[in-house]
């Protein structure tokens, strides 16, 4: 059974997803250009963290991030490679999607990797409707960077 949380993203049994997600990032971008968000800053003040769980057992992540009433942001969203394949990083952009309309957010952007290594990502963040843009606030153009936002 598959269910979606907001949860506390410091815990023991998270730590497998945010390895992997640290390792993805850091794999064929420059540190400079690296703009995740360690397990620790996902807890501050504006960041809501849900984890995605298969009967019980971590296997996705996915915050987002307030930059201003009606403006928020897509960060750290992983699923474990062995989970792929399932509809897991849909359900989950869904999922964030649908909070973030809750919160009365109108605009939610994000920025993911432009090497090939994200085509996946940027395919699935395009099939949910996000288009690309400019830098948004905290960003600067980056050749190493790919901006999109959807109106929500």
């Amino acid at each position: 059974m598959i269910t979606i949380a907001e949860e506390h993203p410091v815990q023991d049994d998270l730590i497998l997803l945010h390895q992997r997600h640290t390792a993805a990032m850091h794999a064929d971008t420059p540190p400079e250009s690296i703009h995740m968000l360690p397990a620790d800053r996902l807890a501050a003040p504006g960041i809501r963290f849900f984890v995605m769980r298969d009967n019980g057992r971590a296997v996705g992540m996915g915050a987002i991030k307030q930059i201003d009433p009606t403006h928020a942001e897509v960060k750290s969203m992983h699923i474990l490679a062995e989970d792929r394949g399932r509809g897991l990083a849909q359900a989950m952009v869904d999922h964030l999607i649908a909070v973030a309309r809750a919160d009365g957010i109108t605009r939610l952007s994000l920025e993911t990797g432009a090497q090939p290594s994200f085509i996946a990502a940027r395919r699935l963040y395009t099939s949910a409707g996000f288009t690309d843009c400019g830098p948004f606030q905290g960003y600067g153009p980056d050749p190493n960077s790919v901006f999109m936002t959807r109106t929500i």
